[in-house]
C-alpha cells in the first residue's frame, strides 16, 4: 500500500464539476493498493498517518500528529502510485490492484482511519476522473508505503 500525504491549508475533489470531499487543515492522501496488500497494510498505514508527527508545536517544531492537531484527512485513490516506468516511457500499472480489489481495501483502509481519528474521512468517488485541489502547507509531501517501513 502506498500513501501519498501532503500536509493542506484546505483541499477538496471534485467529479463533474461538483465537490464530492472536502477538508481544511490536514493531510490530503493519495491511496494506492496492490494485489499484495492485507489488512496488517491497512492497520499500519492508517496508525502511521494519524501518528506522524508533521504539524508544528508553539516553539514552531514539527512535533504534532494530525490525531494531537484534530485536523481533517481527505483520502482519494490512485493507482497511478504503482505505475511502472522501466521499460520505455509508457507506465504499466500491473503491480495496482484491480477495482474489485482496490475498492474494498479502500473503503476498509477509510474505515479505519475514520475509526482512529474519531472522526469521518471525506473521499472522492473511486473510479471516477476526479478534480483535486489542495493548499499545500510546508510544503510538507511524504511518500509511505507499508512494505518499506523503515
Amino acid at each position: 500500500m502506498r500513501v501519498l500525504l501532503q500536509r493542506v491549508r484546505q483541499a477538496h475533489v471534485s467529479v463533474d464539476d461538483a465537490i464530492c470531499g472536502q477538508i481544511g487543515a490536514g493531510v490530503l492522501l493519495l491511496v494506492g493498493i496492490e494485489d499484495a496488500d492485507t489488512d496488517t497494510d491497512l492497520a499500519w498505514m492508517a496508525s502511521k498517518v494519524a501518528n506522524l508527527r508533521i504539524f508544528e508545536d508553539e516553539a514552531g517544531v514539527m512535533n504534532l500528529s494530525l490525531r494531537e492537531t484534530g485536523g481533517a484527512a481527505l483520502a482519494v485513490s490512485q493507482f497511478t502510485l504503482f505505475g511502472s516506468y522501466r521499460k520505455g516511457n509508457r507506465p504499466s500499472w500491473g503491480r495496482a490492484a484491480k477495482g474489485e480489489v482496490s475498492q474494498p481495501m479502500f473503503d476498509a483502509f477509510v474505515t479505519q482511519l475514520s475509526t482512529t481519528l474519531g472522526k469521518p474521512v471525506p473521499t472522492g468517488i473511486f473510479g471516477a476522473e476526479m478534480l483535486v485541489s489542495l493548499v499545500n502547507d510546508g510544503p510538507v509531501t511524504l511518500q509511505l508505503d507499508s512494505k518499506q517501513t523503515e
